[in-house]
């Protein structure tokens, strides 16, 4: 193999720099010549693609956000899209993929192998680590942080005025933002898609608070719960609890996408990276790099994809625990 090329792809991660980077720099150290393809699939589309050198790479490693942008293409999801990509790879004489991303990433590779043999080795990016393969995905650690730092400054306002605070983090099939976020920011209760919390579970937890002089309380909800988002359930609470109460909502939204990635997602992205090219030079292909009690593993595109993420039971068990 002698040509590869790195893309970026789905939403955004901090830390898919410091991957890319890896990659590229990675590539240049074994001797192979590295392209890098902007916007995903949609650039590999039309080809967006571009030769990089080490240069191309300074000083991105402390960025967030991905230098080769970021988007979702439907039409590589259509024989037709994923015929204009091969063509476009077949031009620059690209012979293997790094791919940056999750789930819809891995799947557009798996297909893309399938039709016409080009090898990917994956990297996870995703804020949500949803990722079977690994114990943790590029971004997570520095979206936890953001959603804390967060959660720390509205305990304050709780606290001065006496008020609930529902605090909605990202998470739409994953409570891992939640679940972390929230034992490290003292929650009171955490809610999130892998475990049924029924609002009167809620409703209990506040009122033993109440009986105990807690005057605040902070919920942390993943926005995939399945009670609803953090306005639909402070509503279903509100019906069941006195009017005078004071309950206010949060949600996070994408500032937890962005910002400097942590020292932690950078080390993790760079190992990933270098994994990743050092896996499709040796013949990895439709796999996924990751790291599994501190070693580099390879996971099966397949199983990333169908497999579940489990959240660990302890850490459901501590928010109950340490909220009493």
């Amino acid at each position: 193999m002698k040509r590869i090329a790195v893309f970026t792809s789905g939403g955004d991660a901090p830390g898919m720099n410091a991957c890319i980077r890896a990659v590229v720099r990675g590539a240049v150290y074994h001797g192979l010549e590295v392209f890098g393809i902007r916007r995903g699939y949609s650039g590999m589309i039309n080809g967006d693609i571009f030769q990089m050198s080490s240069h191309s790479v300074s000083n991105i490693v402390q960025r967030g956000g991905t230098i080769l942008k970021s988007a979702r293409s439907k039409e590589f999801m259509t024989p037709e899209g994923r015929a204009k990509a091969y063509d476009q790879l077949q031009k620059f004489g690209i012979e293997g993929l790094v791919a940056i991303g999750g789930n819809g990433t891995f799947t557009g590779a798996t297909l893309f192998y399938d039709e016409y043999g080009i090898p990917t080795v994956g990297a996870p990016g995703t804020i949500d680590n949803d990722l079977y393969g690994t114990d943790y995905t590029i971004g997570f650690d520095t979206a936890v942080n953001t959603a804390l730092e967060a959660i720390d400054k509205i305990r304050d306002t709780a606290d001065s005025h006496d008020r609930i605070f529902f605090i909605e983090v990202m998470g739409r099939d994953s409570g891992y933002i939640a679940i972390q976020s929230g034992i490290a920011g003292g929650a009171e209760l955490v809610m999130v898609p892998e475990v049924l919390t029924p609002i009167s579970e809620v409703v209990e937890t506040l009122k033993s608070g109440w009986s105990r002089q807690k005057a605040s309380s902070i919920i942390v909800v993943a926005e995939g719960e399945e009670e609803g988002n953090a306005t639909e359930i402070s509503e279903k609470i509100r019906q069941q609890v006195e009017s005078d109460i004071d309950m206010r909502v949060t949600t996070l939204g994408h500032i937890q996408r962005g910002g400097i990635p942590t020292a932690y997602d950078r080390i993790l992205a760079s190992r990933l990276g270098l994994g990743a090219l050092e896996g499709l030079m040796s013949g990895e292909k439709n796999v996924m790099a990751g790291i599994v009690n501190n070693e580099l593993v390879y996971t099966p595109f397949k199983d990333t994809i169908r497999l579940p993420k489990p959240i660990n039971e302890d850490l459901l068990r501590m928010v109950k625990i340490l909220s009493v």
